[in-house]
């Protein structure tokens, strides 16, 4: 495989005026231009990549940080993200962190060794020093990381309210709620919009908040828990579509119908929903959109070199399926 110094001795120039030519930095004359190209083709040479970013100071690669690859969210918005680096010749990196400091931090370290010109990040625990260590541009997706950090998310405590009010307009008298990870900015946003809509009831009782940490396995547990102690309530508001099929599992163990005996709404809009039976109602967030918009963010601030703060809040709107009903 020819190297850029077989190129350059072929052409009888420097490999410096090799690299001006193929990275079109600097003056070259149009002689010296056309010997190094006629070299290039003649030895059928490619740019080594790393070569190339060393020279330019960049890699041309960005990096999505994941929580939860198991999440049927996280994979439709890479997909976007992937989509995106592909139309503006990016490389594409997805990293899933499982929920761990630790990890997340490895692979920090690791990418911005390998020279990463840019990273989207869904955390809860990355901590401030942390922030202040990474060099690039860096955009927070689902989740508001710090103030200082650009960011793409959506109306989560009106979305959450607006949840509520459609338990409560189709006859829902005791709605309880099924709440995200305890560190999760999107999760509390969520909570805060139900507490918004139900803390002035007089049906209200806090052991109607509880936690399913965003996964279907510890939603089901807690909505059992939850069903069997409080059997009036009537309805569930769960904080992701993941945890809102927990509680269809939930209510299906105790032999409650759904939605019969207690609507459910979920969070999200991922298609599991649309598979379950009954098919799960939710506050859809446009998570193509997000993570598109997300990636053309981070590639902007990437080639034009600014470090503007900008926060984009996306809109999520009303999916009417088979797990709520209005009562007669």
């Amino acid at each position: 495989m020819a190297t850029i110094r077989d190129v350059a001795k072929l052409a009888d120039v420097s490999t410096a005026t090799v690299s001006r030519v193929i990275n079109g930095n600097g003056y070259v004359n149009a002689e010296t231009k056309r010997r190094v190209t006629e070299a290039i083709d003649q030895l059928n040479y490619v740019p080594n990549d790393v070569a190339r970013s060393l020279f330019k100071g960049r890699s041309k690669m960005i990096a999505l940080f994941v929580p939860d690859i198991t999440n049927p969210f996280f994979p439709a918005m890479a997909r976007a993200v992937e989509d995106i680096a592909n139309q503006r010749d990016f490389t594409f990196v997805l990293c899933n962190t499982d929920n761990d400091p630790a990890k997340e931090s490895a692979y920090l370290n690791a990418l911005q060794q390998k020279s990463a010109d840019g990273f989207i990040i869904v955390s809860s625990s990355i901590s401030d020093v942390q922030l202040q260590e990474i060099r690039v541009p860096m955009v927070a997706l689902d989740r508001i990381t710090g103030r200082s950090i650009s960011s793409v998310t959506v109306n989560n405590r009106s979305g959450s309210r607006q949840a509520v009010q459609y338990l409560k307009s189709i006859g829902c008298k005791r709605i309880a709620h099924i709440c995200g990870l305890e560190h999760a900015d999107n999760a509390a946003l969520r909570m805060r919009g139900y507490l918004d809509e139900v803390m002035d009831e007089d049906w209200f009782h806090s052991d109607y908040v509880v936690s399913g940490a965003y996964d279907i396995d510890t939603a089901r547990t807690s909505a059992m828990h939850l069903l069997q102690n409080y059997p009036e309530v009537d309805g569930i508001f769960a904080g992701n579509d993941l945890m809102g099929v927990g509680v269809l599992q939930a209510a299906a163990a105790l032999r409650r119908k759904v939605p019969e005996d207690v609507s459910v709404i979920g969070f999200d809009g991922i298609t599991i929903g649309e598979t379950v039976t009954p098919a799960l109602t939710t506050m859809a967030q446009p998570i193509y959109d997000i993570g598109a918009k997300a990636a053309d963010m981070v590639i902007t601030q990437i080639e034009k070199g600014t470090s503007a703060v900008i926060s984009e809040e996306l809109p999520v709107r009303l999916i009417e399926r088979e797990s709520t009903k209005r009562k007669v």
